[in-house]
């Protein structure tokens, strides 16, 4: 039996990414990255995230570096300008491509 796998998936961000909801996105994430093959890209939605706080910022850290583990990327798409600047500050935002 083939285990077929995707080079590409998808996950939505959470409205508010932070201390309540961080665990539960970060799992849904490394679900999604075991599915995905090497070289496979994680899309992560963040079109309906209007908040992230340090421990959101963990948790896309986390997730990029299970990504770098099985040599995947993670592409933040529809990014606000808001974490686009967190990110920037926290030096971040060289780990993660941005669509």
């Amino acid at each position: 039996m083939a285990v077929i796998r995707d080079l590409d998936r998808a996950i939505t961000a959470p409205p508010e990414l932070g201390l309540q909801t961080r665990t539960a996105f970060r799992e849904a994430a490394f679900h999604e990255l075991a599915e995905l093959t090497d070289g496979g890209t994680l899309r992560v939605d963040l079109s309906a995230t209007r908040r992230v706080d340090s421990a959101g910022l963990s948790a896309l850290w986390l997730i990029h570096r299970r990504a770098t583990e099985r040599m995947q990327r993670v592409v933040l798409c529809h990014a606000r300008e808001e974490l686009r600047y967190l990110l920037t500050l926290t030096e971040l935002a060289p780990l993660f491509e941005q669509d």
